[in-house]
């Protein structure tokens, strides 16, 4: 069983936390609600339900109709809206790094309109912010082009007047109303919350719902005021239909009893919009916003006093100042962050992966655990028959064969399991249909008997009185069919069924049923005064056959998929609707070591603790509804994890909303796709497997850009504080800083296109703000080390120690700053030795070209007068070499012993 540890405990409680238990509670509340109406109206005899509703068996007129529909409202259910674009744009700008450019933009227009500083920082922010907003709103659009209805009507039964006959015609579902009557058959949509009042072998697909894979029988168990089993589950009622599920089977009229957000799906739909909670990413962001922002409110007021003081000039050090704030501020970390997520949007997109919220990138990339719905995911989510069985278990072609004929003869609709009998035998060609068989009757499939019959003419075997011999084929759920047999078919041979030996099959039944299989039982009968028509009576005195046992069977590629996840530090937990039998099942054939499988019912009355303990050391849950669904994610995260959530159907929307990643896919319903960050256009975990690869490459690529310009900047403050306190006049003028500063962050835009190494994306990263504080302040002194190496040299070996030759100092330290700087970049980026076990990407080799050619290049350029700038001897450059060596040698040197110290790099 994976057991899984506790994070860091910083993150136990992430904010928004209250805000999501608040969610969690109006959710339970309202489904609580909605359930305990429906369950009355289960209870009641269909008249009941018709008088509830203030109709008939007629329908409603078309008068009655539409003042319902203005009465009750469309009957449509709470959707996400996009917001408007002009209020995308706004949180586009929504960025601490942002605001602060703009705060010293602002300051530097004031103290001069005419300062380039203003220009190169409203660039930044606008760069920035419109880059952000056209990815997301374009991954807006493509998100709403994915959302599609299976049908957009339905068949009603209404009459034109109050004396007028009922007629059936289609109406969009928005304008189905409480008391209308529909008209159910194979492949429809329920359009709202019905109560059946009539049916014919009626199958419902509920596992958008209750995420059970295989579909449930439904008929009206009250028409007569028959009892039926007490539930206030509405999912489990036997005679309800609700609004999301679908027919797979059989026909049905039902009655509408509640629409819109009056419906079951409504009651959760409606707790579930509006502000999503804060996501791991959003929390890291945050923390290592403020901690950079915090260390620049420190070190500018030191910078800016001891200019003040050293220099006397309060004005140029105040410009100083602001230099440093921006120096400090990784002011393209917002530009940055949106193109490596645009990028990854991009990437992710070819690997059939769309990204509706662009932060789940880095999200699905820290992603430790991932819980994910069984059903399409792990399983084919179709339903195959796995073994056809003796009375003793072992695998016998004569069951398959009898299996076959009632399947193939029957003239209903078939089941999924009627359907997958066929499609095995045609597959395998395993029995063969000819003239020995022809049809005569059969005994339809029904509720109350659960079973079906046909009655076969042996066409080559007469009978008494030279007739042709019939055979009657039941097949059925095994408690039903047993109960009418009296003797069972035995290696051949026909023996009684004695009470030991009655025992003996139904336990064969129930191993299979453990092994999570769904059984059916195939039983014959040779009649003995053959005649035209037959009927229930005749079902009796069969023979045991033997079992056919169904299942949703493993997809090919799921075990394979779910090492990788492993490979890559990713435990994988199943949360599922289904039974613990099927669950347990479908883990075990895949490689999940299942262990205890915890019931959703084990998890009620639990606290918080206990939960967080429980969801810890449990791999498999199972028969879990909607709000446990969303408390074990929750659970996970307390215990300081990164949680993603994969799920497509209406009892998913709450996990994953909760979840620092939500997941679905295209076939979802709306209120899934609705809820997720990331919708995958096919619903497999190898195509999820390749976006976990990319998110860590986006989150790598982000935190190396961040450490890169932490630990530079911090270094260039670090030595213009030296400088400051030693050299009588400004170290650097304000606009080289930012000049230095451009040409620098340009050059790192290049940054998203870098790879990462393997050994780094094998593992889930996560935002850690003290981690990066720590190697800042590591790395970044090692840069002063060699800057103040060339003040030294600039003042003693080119004489530039004095007010009249600052412009040389300033010069070369310029120089020497912005390659040092570029160049650090390939000993930081990689964890490895640089150029010789790892290469940057192209992208950022041509960038860091350009980086330091355009260095070199402006002290002789026709801008250096304008800028500050004097040409610099031909003497200065083999000092430049020598430094730039040594500080390259250092970093490797301190880079493997923060390796070795703190087992981390980037």
């Amino acid at each position: 069983m994976t057991m899984l540890t506790p994070r860091s405990p910083t993150k136990l409680a992430p904010p928004g936390r209250s805000r999501r238990e608040r969610k969690a509670a109006e959710l339970e509340a309202a489904t609580r609600l909605v359930g305990e109406r429906l369950a009355a109206i289960s209870s009641a005899p269909a008249v009941g339900a018709l008088q509830g509703a203030d109709t008939s068996r007629n329908g409603l007129t078309h008068a009655e109709a539409a003042l319902r529909l203005e009465r009750h409202g469309a009957n449509t259910v709470a959707h996400e809206r996009a917001p408007h674009w002009s209020v995308q744009l706004a949180k586009a700008f929504w960025n601490p790094f942002i605001g602060v450019l703009v705060f010293l933009a602002a300051v530097m227009f004031w103290q001069d309109p005419a300062d380039p500083g203003v220009l190169i920082l409203s660039v930044m922010v606008g760069l920035s912010g419109l880059l952000r907003f056209w990815q997301e709103y374009r991954s807006g659009r493509a998100a709403e082009a994915l959302k599609k209805l299976v049908t957009t009507t339905c068949a009603v039964q209404r009459r034109a007047g109050t004396g007028s006959g009922p007629t059936t015609f289609e109406v969009p579902m928005d304008q189905v109303v409480p008391g209308d009557l529909v008209k159910l058959a194979a492949g429809d949509l329920i359009p709202a919350d019905l109560r059946i009042i009539r049916s014919k072998d009626l199958m419902v697909s509920q596992a958008a719902l209750s995420g059970e894979s295989l579909p449930v029988a439904k008929a009206d168990t009250r028409a007569d005021d028959l009892g039926q089993h007490s539930t206030t589950d509405p999912v489990e009622a036997d005679n309800l239909c609700l609004m999301g599920t679908s027919v797979t089977s059989g026909t049905a009229t039902g009655v509408v009893v509640a629409t819109g957000a009056d419906t079951y799906f409504g009651s959760m739909a409606g707790s579930l919009v509006g502000e999503r909670p804060q996501t791991n990413f959003d929390n890291g962001v945050r923390r290592v916003s403020f901690l950079l922002i915090r260390f620049m409110l420190v070190m500018v007021p030191v910078v800016f006093m001891i200019n003040g003081f050293t220099k006397g000039d309060w004005n140029e050090a105040f410009l100083f100042g602001v230099a440093v704030a921006v120096g400090l501020t990784p002011e393209m970390l917002p530009m940055v962050v949106s193109a490596n997520l645009a990028r990854g949007a991009v990437a992710m997109s070819k690997r059939k992966v769309v990204v509706k919220r662009l932060n789940a990138i880095q999200n699905l990339g820290a992603m430790d655990v991932l819980c994910t719905d069984k059903t399409g995911t792990l399983t084919e989510d179709r339903i195959v028959l796995d073994r056809y069985l003796d009375v003793h278990g072992n695998e016998d072609a004569e069951v398959l064969e009898y299996g076959y004929l009632n399947a193939h003869f029957q003239t209903g609709l078939r089941n999924l399991m009627d359907q997958a009998v066929v499609d095995r035998v045609d597959e395998a060609e395993e029995v063969v249909v000819d003239a020995r068989f022809s049809m005569v009757d059969e005994i339809p499939f029904d509720f109350a008997r659960r079973r079906m019959s046909v009655v076969l003419n042996r066409n080559s075997v007469l009978g008494a009185g030279g007739r042709a011999e019939h055979v009657m084929i039941t097949k059925g759920a095994v408690e039903e069919v047993l109960g009418l047999c009296t003797h069972m078919r035995d290696r051949g041979e026909r023996v009684e069924l004695t009470e030991q030996l009655r025992w003996h099959v139904t336990r064969i039944a129930e191993d299979n049923n453990r092994r999570g299989l769904r059984v059916l039982a195939v039983a014959t009968r040779t009649v003995a005064a053959p005649r035209d028509t037959y009927s229930v009576a005749d079902e009796d005195g069969l023979t045991l056959i033997g079992f056919l046992a169904f299942l949703d069977p493993p997809k090919a590629s799921a075990a394979a998929a779910l090492r990788g996840l492993a490979d890559k530090g990713i435990a994988v937990k199943v949360v599922t609707g289904d039974n613990e039998l099927v669950a347990a099942r479908v883990c075990a054939d895949v490689g999940i070591e299942v262990g205890h499988v915890v019931a959703g019912a084990e998890l009620d009355g639990l606290d918080e603790a206990a939960l967080r303990a429980l969801a810890a050391r449990t791999t498999v849950f199972a028969k879990v509804n909607p709000v446990q669904k969303a408390r074990i994610v929750r659970a996970l995260q307390a215990e300081g994890h990164t949680v993603g959530f994969l799920g497509d159907g209406i009892n998913d929307a709450a996990a994953l909303r909760d979840a620092d990643v939500g997941i679905s896919v295209d076939t979802a319903v709306d209120i899934a796709k609705e809820s997720a960050d990331i919708i995958l256009l096919e619903k497999d975990l190898t195509v999820l497997e390749q976006g976990v690869v990319q998110g860590r490459t986006t989150f790598g690529n982000t935190i190396k850009y961040i450490k890169m310009t932490a630990s530079s900047n911090f270094g260039n403050v670090f030595s213009v504080l030296v400088a400051s306190a030693f050299i009588p006049f400004q170290p650097m003028l304000a606009i080289m800083l930012l000049v230095q500063n451009l040409v620098y962050d340009i050059a790192q835009l290049a940054t998203p296109w870098d790879r990462m190494d393997e050994e780094y994306l094998r593992k889930p990263r996560n935002w850690d703000a003290k981690g990066i504080f720590r190697f800042m302040v590591t790395i970044g002194p090692i840069s002063s080390i060699f800057d103040i190496a060339m003040f030294v040299i600039m003042w003693n070996v080119f004489s530039a120690d004095s007010e009249a030759a600052q412009s040389l100092f300033q010069s070369g330290w310029f120089v020497e700053g912005l390659l040092s700087q570029t160049l650090v970049v390939h000993m930081i980026r990689t964890r490895r030795i640089p150029f010789l076990q790892s290469r940057a990407s192209w992208p950022v080799m041509v960038m860091t070209v350009l980086a330091v050619l355009t260095g070199l290049w402006l002290p002789f350029s026709p801008l250096a007068p304008s800028l500050g700038f004097v040409a610099l001897p031909a003497s200065y450059f083999p000092w430049l070499v020598v430094v730039l060596l040594a500080y390259c040698t250092l970093t490797q040197l301190v880079k493997t012993w923060y390796i070795r110290t703190f087992k981390t790099w980037l």
